[in-house]
C-alpha cells in the first residue's frame, strides 16, 4: 500500500480541490479542502449526510472533521481501488446534493464570577472590559464545525477574533460540565467535567451529554448556535434533567 503520506487519488492534477489519502489498510481520509470555510464545511457535511442513507458495501464508520471525512470499511468486504472508486463518483455530484436547513440552537451561559473565572483575563488581554467580552461573545451566530476531544464538544467557528485568547500555559485537573471557554479564535463547550486547557469565561446549565438519550448528545455538525447571558439565579432554576425538547 502507498504511504500514509502518500495522496491516491486528486480531483485535479494541480491545485487539488479534493484528496484522497490512506489510513492504514482500512480506512481512507477524504480531503475536501485546504481551509476552514463555509463552502468547505458545506461539502464535509454533504459527504456526510450522503453516507447516512448511501453508504457503500463494507462501510464501518465516518467521522466527519473541520476539511475532511474519514472513511472506516471493512477490507474484506470491499477492496481499497473499489472505495476511492466510489468517492471518486460520489465527491463530484456533492454540490447536487440539499442539505436541510441548519438548526439554530440557543444556549444559555451565565458569564464571569465562579463561572467563568478566566473571564478577566480575556477581557485584559484584548484591552476590553469584561462586559464588552460577554457582549462579543453572546452578539455572534457560530457554526458548530465538528465534535470531538470528548462526547459532544462542540468546536464552533465565528468567534469574533477581538476577544481570541490563547490556551492557558497549564490545563485545569478540572472543568466542571458546561463550561464555556476560548482557545485562540475558537470558542466551545465541555460537555463532561474533564481536565482542560481553554480560558474559561462561563458555564451554561444545559447537559449537552445525556448518554441515555438517543442521540446522547445535543449539538450536532451544522447546527448554529447562539449564547444568551444569564444571570446566577437563571442558571440555578434552569431545568437539569428531561427529553432535549424540554431542555
Amino acid at each position: 500500500m502507498s504511504s500514509s503520506h502518500q495522496t491516491l487519488r486528486s480531483s485535479t492534477t494541480t491545485q487539488p480541490k479534493w484528496r484522497i489519502l490512506p489510513l492504514g489498510d482500512s480506512a481512507v481520509i477524504v480531503r475536501l479542502g485546504n481551509e476552514i470555510n463555509r463552502a468547505t464545511f458545506d461539502t464535509v457535511r454533504a459527504l456526510a449526510q450522503y453516507l447516512e442513507h448511501n453508504a457503500f458495501p463494507g462501510f464501518v464508520e465516518q467521522v466527519p472533521a473541520f476539511v475532511s471525512v474519514t472513511l472506516y470499511y471493512d477490507s474484506r468486504r470491499i477492496s481499497l481501488a473499489e472505495v476511492c472508486a466510489w468517492i471518486e463518483h460520489v465527491v463530484p455530484t456533492l454540490s447536487q446534493q440539499v442539505a436541510g436547513a441548519p438548526r439554530l440552537v440557543e444556549i444559555p451561559v451565565c458569564y464571569g464570577g465562579r463561572f467563568g473565572e478566566d473571564l478577566e483575563f480575556v477581557a485584559q488581554h484584548n484591552k476590553l472590559p469584561p462586559g464588552e467580552v460577554v457582549r462579543i461573545h453572546a452578539n455572534a451566530t457560530y457554526l458548530v464545525h465538528m465534535l470531538g476531544f470528548m462526547p459532544g464538544f462542540p468546536y464552533l467557528g465565528g468567534m469574533s477574533d477581538r476577544i481570541a485568547t490563547p490556551r492557558r500555559p497549564s490545563p485545569r485537573v478540572t472543568i466542571p460540565a458546561g463550561s464555556v471557554g476560548i482557545a485562540g479564535s475558537q470558542t466551545g463547550i465541555y460537555p463532561l467535567e474533564s481536565p482542560g486547557g481553554w480560558q474559561l469565561i462561563g458555564r451554561t446549565p444545559l447537559m449537552l451529554f445525556r448518554p441515555n438519550e438517543n442521540p446522547p448528545v445535543y449539538l450536532r455538525a451544522g447546527d448554529l448556535v447562539r449564547f444568551r447571558a444569564i444571570s446566577a439565579d437563571e442558571f440555578h432554576a434552569y431545568p437539569k434533567a428531561g427529553s432535549w425538547g424540554s431542555a
